[in-house]
């Protein structure tokens, strides 16, 4: 078969493509016609050939990425049972959201030395408690997220103060040298509508504080957090990208290290009305994480945006990752995206582009600075306004809300939490980076008519 192939059908060139395609569109101008700029800047082509084919040699981990829960602890007892629970139904990591410490030997009874990896969200900072959390879980696989810098732009104020949080921080790194003690939490950026070369600018610049502060020796105990939206291709170029800046990056430190990555879907493009079109975005969402390399991959569930957790939600989000990876042959997937033209080429223009963010921010002060001044803010409004334009004009599709709604689809005694940007008056220091929806204001809109 194969020597029929070469004998019978000649290769065809890049230029011998392009010739036909001008051919055929008849005097229309090609780049005008079928070139396509995002707002990344990035250009879209019609068609991908070997001539002119580029890549960049992406780390890539040998293990089959893990399933995680997120559980946010109400109590002990009762995150316990559901902890059980999941790991007994497929899941193999867990994320837990602790507002407050807690107690560690109610929640994680009968869940040590299962092989389980504990990943953990605080919207706290006690090097005390922390401490003897680690001393709790030595011999577990732990990833404690503490992200001072995230905090500051998410809430606009440190923990305590930047020298406080920073000797905390320093503290618990000294103390904790075979665990992953900081995060880098991207996903922040991507649902306040930073586009894909921002995400990427931005975990370099973030994370370059922590390296810069404590030494190249701590890059392979950074978990970076990402969020995965809906541009397909792009998303699994858009990690493919960070790694290979990552280690770039770290060069100048003298070490390397493949990124652990962390993903769940992005908020942004989930929408209220018509929600069970949720579960096909975090599905192809998901899709893109295992393609992309991620380490850990959290689900969303399909009811997230107006809904309290519930049993069904999250198992049914569990299974979306399940069906995957036993059903659909996404196990160790990520080679699959290797050596694909158009990945390889979106890789390539997202790192380019990423690049020259990250120098500009590093010459004018880096990340820290940036944020004081407001820079960053800025940017991203700036992407987020224009993602919002392009939904209101319908250029920016999300099926069953901006087209083809379902005008009988009535939703508001069916809220349990607040699903709209909630603006709160506390003093702080810097502007904080506030996340939100794209369909947010035609939701206010339709559940104020709503009879």
């Amino acid at each position: 078969m194969s020597t029929f192939i070469t004998q019978d059908f000649e290769p065809s060139s890049a230029a011998a493509w392009k010739q036909k395609i001008q051919f055929d569109l008849k005097g229309a101008d090609y780049n005008e016609t079928l070139l396509t700029k995002t707002n990344e800047g990035i250009t879209i082509k019609p068609f991908y050939h070997l001539d002119n084919f580029e890549k960049l040699e992406i780390p890539i981990s040998e293990n089959d990425f893990k399933i995680c829960q997120k559980i946010i602890i109400t109590s002990e007892e009762e995150s316990n049972k559901i902890a059980i629970e999941v790991i007994n139904r497929g899941a193999n990591a867990l994320k837990f959201v602790a507002k407050t410490p807690f107690n560690s030997s109610i929640l994680f009874q009968n869940l040590l030395f299962k092989n389980i990896e504990f990943h953990f969200q605080f919207e706290f900072l006690s090097e005390e408690f922390i401490r003897k959390l680690h001393e709790f879980l030595k011999n577990e696989i732990v990833f404690f997220n503490i992200d001072i810098v995230g905090n500051l732009a998410k809430t606009g104020n440190w923990y305590a103060s930047l020298n406080e949080d920073f000797k905390v921080l320093e503290k618990l790194i000294q103390n904790n040298k075979t665990k992953f003690i900081i995060s880098v939490n991207v996903d922040l950026y991507q649902n306040a509508g930073a586009n894909t070369v921002q995400q990427v600018a931005y975990a370099l610049t973030h994370a370059n504080e922590y390296l810069t502060k404590f030494g190249g020796e701590i890059a392979s105990k950074i978990q970076f957090n990402f969020t995965i939206g809906g541009n397909y291709f792009f998303e699994i170029a858009k990690i493919r990208a960070f790694k290979y800046l990552y280690n770039l990056i770290l060069s100048t430190y003298n070490v390397t290290a493949n990124a652990q990555i962390f993903t769940e879907p992005s908020l942004r493009n989930k929408t209220l009305y018509d929600y069970n079109v949720n579960m096909l975005r975090t599905t192809t969402e998901s899709m893109s994480a295992i393609l992309s390399g991620a380490n850990t991959i959290s689900n969303v569930s399909y009811d997230t945006v107006f809904h309290n957790s519930n049993e069904f939600g999250d198992r049914i989000a569990r299974n979306q990752l399940l069906i995957l990876k036993e059903e659909s042959y996404f196990t160790n997937a990520q080679h699959i995206a290797t050596n694909s033209y158009y990945i390889e080429a979106i890789t390539k223009q997202i790192a380019e582009k990423a690049l020259v963010i990250f120098k500009e921010i590093e010459k004018s002060g880096g990340f820290l600075q940036q944020l004081k001044e407001g820079t960053i803010q800025r940017k991203i409004v700036e992407n987020a306004k224009k993602e919002q334009i392009q939904f209101n004009n319908g250029n920016l599709i999300l099926l069953g809300t901006n087209k083809y709604p379902n005008e009988l689809d009535k939703m508001k005694h069916t809220i349990e939490v607040h699903p709209f940007v909630e603006r709160n008056p506390k003093k702080t220091l810097i502007i904080p980076i506030i996340p939100k929806r794209l369909s947010e204001e035609l939701e206010q809109k339709r559940l104020k008519n709503e009879a």
